[in-house]
């Protein structure tokens, strides 16, 4: 199924809605829609998704400009209604086969109206070919600095009109109550979708670890467990198996992730992964406990370890014998929560600033330690929400997802 964004320019023009709405295409285009962008200013930077230009939809075109400086004085220049058909024209044959139209704030915003009425005129005379979704992030008519601007008449009242035939998106609660004292529509028929986190550009994901890591869940783990360390049997790695086994009672999305290859220099480590994955399918942890070692024998870059620790929220090491403890550093200053076993070294980097814990201690014992400080720690508690309600692929889920098909089921 096809649908098309519109908004006055895209990327690589850097804003707020430019953001907001190339996340929304590029989620949309993982979830397998055919997404294509209008706009008036802006370049294809995805390579699955088209950026058609027409240049009287951008803000600050010279004409539209010009026409904007004569609206702004409350008179409606000659030449207005000629650029309304020009860009209607342009918008009825670039939408032919479009089964969804998602329009960025050109029904609420002053800053182009001869899109703004050209989309309205759009949605009058569509004859049902497609769908309409008004996504509004602003509202001219309750921004103070646009009073001297607007006028209670044609084309400026398009802003403050609750458009017939249409499905109203706002992001805010704010925006909704601005929506419904303005327009006079019901609640009901405005949804609230807050904007998102783009968690591979915001951790600097690259396209294949993406891949990697969206295939397997990690972005949405609750709590991500982080081992930096190579397989060998010093570090104790079935003691982190059975901790994890414990905090899946409480957390079933925790994911632990071990992203080191087996250990170079002992013949046994081979043997040691075996019986790790083997206590692992014991443990019942198959979607919870991953080698790296199994997807990559000769280990990742460095720019995916720092990846690893950007995704992170617990840094675990549970060793037996260290030399030093150069993860406890990375975890510092990745800001991780840090749980290491009381040995010297790890000890002498970490005391005061880790949480550690004896080798005596049963793994449930020491699960219940991570469970207590994340639970009442505000910032992981933070993150957690965030991961679970703002980033765009959860959005996607849970608001974006049922809407489209709602506004599908209606329309059809």
């Amino acid at each position: 199924m096809k649908v098309a964004f519109l908004h006055y320019s895209a990327p690589p023009v850097v804003g707020g809605v430019e953001n907001v709405m190339a996340s929304q295409a590029e989620c949309l285009s993982n979830f397998g829609y055919e997404v294509e962008i209008l706009c008036g200013r802006g370049e294809q930077w995805h390579p699955h998704i088209d950026v058609k230009t027409f240049p009287l939809l951008d803000s600050r075109n010279p004409q539209i400009l010009e026409l904007k400086r004569t609206l702004d004085g409350g008179q409606i220049p000659s030449l207005f209604e000629e650029v309304v058909d020009q860009i209607f024209i342009w918008l009825e044959k670039a939408l032919a086969d479009t089964r969804l139209l998602i329009a960025h704030n050109v029904a609420s915003q002053h800053k182009n109206l001869a899109l703004t009425a050209a989309l309205y005129r759009l949605v009058l005379s569509r004859k049902e070919k497609f769908s309409v979704i008004l996504w509004h992030h602003d509202f001219a008519w309750t921004a103070s600095q646009y009073t001297g601007e607007l006028y209670s008449a044609y084309p400026w009242n398009l802003c403050k009109t609750a458009w017939e035939g249409v499905t109203h998106v706002v992001v805010s609660e704010a925006r909704k109550q601005e929506m419904v004292r303005l327009t006079g529509i019901v609640q009901e028929k405005v949804y609230v979708i807050p904007a998102g986190i783009n968690q591979k550009n915001l951790i600097g994901l690259t396209d294949d670890l993406y891949q990697f890591v969206n295939q397997y869940h990690f972005l949405s783990a609750e709590p991500f467990v982080l081992m930096p360390i190579r397989v060998t049997r010093r570090k104790n790695l079935e003691m982190a198996l059975r901790i994890i086994a414990h905090l899946k009672h409480k957390f079933p999305r925790v994911k632990l992730v071990v992203t080191g290859p087996i250990g170079a220099h002992n013949p046994t480590n081979e043997q040691y992964l075996r019986e790790l994955i083997e206590l692992r399918r014991i443990l019942d942890l198959e979607n919870q406990a991953f080698f790296l070692a199994e997807y990559f024998p000769k280990g990742i870059s460095e720019e995916w370890i720092g990846s690893f620790y950007r995704m992170a929220d617990v840094l675990l090491l549970t060793s037996k014998e260290e030399g030093f403890g150069i993860p406890v550093l990375e975890a510092g200053l990745s800001r991780l929560l840090m749980f290491c076993s009381d040995i010297a070294p790890l000890r002498a980097l970490a005391d005061g600033y880790a949480n550690l814990f004896s080798l005596k201690d049963s793994p449930e014992v020491v699960a219940e330690k991570i469970i207590e400080k994340i639970t009442n720690d505000p910032l992981y508690s933070f993150r957690a929400k965030v991961k679970k309600e703002f980033t765009w692929e959860a959005i996607y889920t849970h608001k974006i997802a049922p809407l489209i098909r709602d506004v599908l089921e209606n329309y059809e």
